[in-house]
Protein backbone atom coordinates (compact mmCIF):
# COMPACT_ATOMS: atom_id res chain seq x y z
CA UNK A 1 0.00 0.00 0.00
CA UNK A 2 1.32 3.47 -1.10
CA UNK A 3 1.83 5.91 1.61
CA UNK A 4 0.74 9.43 1.36
CA UNK A 5 4.01 11.04 0.52
CA UNK A 6 4.63 8.51 -2.34
CA UNK A 7 1.30 8.99 -3.95
CA UNK A 8 1.79 12.84 -3.75
CA UNK A 9 4.98 12.19 -5.59
CA UNK A 10 3.69 10.11 -8.09
CA UNK A 11 1.11 12.32 -8.94
CA UNK A 12 3.55 15.23 -9.21
CA UNK A 13 5.55 12.76 -11.76
CA UNK A 14 1.95 12.07 -13.82
CA UNK A 15 1.54 15.63 -13.72
CA UNK A 16 4.98 16.89 -14.78
CA UNK A 17 4.78 13.92 -17.84
CA UNK A 18 1.67 15.48 -18.79
CA UNK A 19 2.95 18.92 -18.90
CA UNK A 20 6.10 17.65 -21.04
CA UNK A 21 3.80 15.81 -23.27
CA UNK A 22 1.39 18.89 -23.85
CA UNK A 23 4.16 20.82 -24.82
CA UNK A 24 6.06 18.47 -27.35
CA UNK A 25 2.65 18.23 -29.21
CA UNK A 26 1.98 21.76 -28.91
CA UNK A 27 5.40 21.93 -30.77
CA UNK A 28 4.81 19.36 -33.45
CA UNK A 29 1.41 21.03 -33.87
CA UNK A 30 2.81 24.42 -34.99
CA UNK A 31 5.75 22.43 -37.34
CA UNK A 32 3.02 20.89 -39.10
CA UNK A 33 1.02 23.96 -39.37
CA UNK A 34 4.14 25.78 -40.77
CA UNK A 35 5.48 23.02 -43.03
CA UNK A 36 1.63 23.37 -44.55
CA UNK A 37 2.02 26.84 -45.17
CA UNK A 38 5.23 26.99 -46.75
CA UNK A 39 4.75 24.09 -48.62
CA UNK A 40 1.40 25.91 -50.18
CA UNK A 41 3.79 29.12 -50.86
CA UNK A 42 5.86 27.29 -52.37
CA UNK A 43 3.63 25.32 -54.41
CA UNK A 44 1.23 28.59 -55.58
CA UNK A 45 4.84 30.31 -56.43
CA UNK A 46 6.05 27.38 -58.34
CA UNK A 47 2.34 27.44 -60.39
CA UNK A 48 3.06 31.46 -60.62
CA UNK A 49 6.10 31.31 -62.03
CA UNK A 50 4.80 28.57 -64.74
CA UNK A 51 1.75 30.22 -65.58
CA UNK A 52 3.75 33.46 -66.15
CA UNK A 53 6.42 31.73 -68.53
CA UNK A 54 3.33 30.42 -70.30
CA UNK A 55 1.08 33.57 -70.48
CA UNK A 56 4.54 35.67 -71.85
CA UNK A 57 5.08 33.61 -73.99
CA UNK A 58 1.06 33.80 -75.70
CA UNK A 59 1.35 37.10 -75.20
CA UNK A 60 4.08 37.72 -77.59
CA UNK A 61 3.01 35.33 -80.23
CA UNK A 62 -0.97 36.59 -79.53
CA UNK A 63 1.45 40.35 -80.37
CA UNK A 64 3.33 39.11 -83.15
CA UNK A 65 -0.41 37.70 -84.94
CA UNK A 66 -2.19 40.45 -84.96
CA UNK A 67 0.83 42.68 -85.83
CA UNK A 68 0.79 40.69 -89.08
CA UNK A 69 -2.92 41.02 -89.46
CA UNK A 70 -2.29 44.97 -89.05
CA UNK A 71 0.33 45.03 -91.49
CA UNK A 72 3.62 46.11 -88.82
CA UNK A 73 4.28 44.01 -85.58
CA UNK A 74 4.56 46.57 -83.23
CA UNK A 75 0.81 47.42 -83.86
CA UNK A 76 -0.18 44.00 -82.14
CA UNK A 77 2.35 44.73 -78.81
CA UNK A 78 0.05 48.10 -78.66
CA UNK A 79 -3.19 46.16 -79.07
CA UNK A 80 -2.18 43.64 -76.49
CA UNK A 81 -0.58 46.46 -74.06
CA UNK A 82 -4.35 48.09 -74.08
CA UNK A 83 -6.22 45.22 -73.34
CA UNK A 84 -4.22 44.54 -70.17
CA UNK A 85 -4.06 47.98 -69.42
CA UNK A 86 -7.46 47.91 -69.11
CA UNK A 87 -7.53 44.49 -67.23
CA UNK A 88 -4.90 45.66 -64.91
CA UNK A 89 -7.55 48.91 -64.36
CA UNK A 90 -10.27 46.27 -63.42
CA UNK A 91 -8.12 43.54 -61.30
CA UNK A 92 -7.13 47.36 -59.51
CA UNK A 93 -10.58 48.27 -59.03
CA UNK A 94 -11.86 44.92 -57.62
CA UNK A 95 -8.42 43.79 -55.61
CA UNK A 96 -10.61 43.73 -52.60
CA UNK A 97 -12.88 41.50 -53.60
CA UNK A 98 -11.14 38.97 -55.90
CA UNK A 99 -7.80 39.15 -54.19
CA UNK A 100 -7.37 40.29 -50.89
CA UNK A 101 -10.23 38.83 -49.02
CA UNK A 102 -9.71 35.23 -50.54
CA UNK A 103 -5.74 35.01 -49.27
CA UNK A 104 -6.69 36.25 -46.50
CA UNK A 105 -9.21 33.78 -45.91
CA UNK A 106 -6.89 31.38 -47.32
CA UNK A 107 -3.98 31.66 -44.47
CA UNK A 108 -6.42 32.09 -41.96
CA UNK A 109 -8.20 28.50 -42.63
CA UNK A 110 -4.46 27.50 -43.17
CA UNK A 111 -3.65 28.80 -39.48
CA UNK A 112 -7.29 27.50 -37.64
CA UNK A 113 -7.12 24.11 -39.15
Amino acid sequence: METPKEHIESLFSNTKEYFENKTDLWKLKAIDKSTDIVASIVEKLLLFVILTVFFVLLTIGLALLIGYWLGHSFWGFFVLAAVYGIVGWIIHATREKFIKTPISNSFIQKFLN
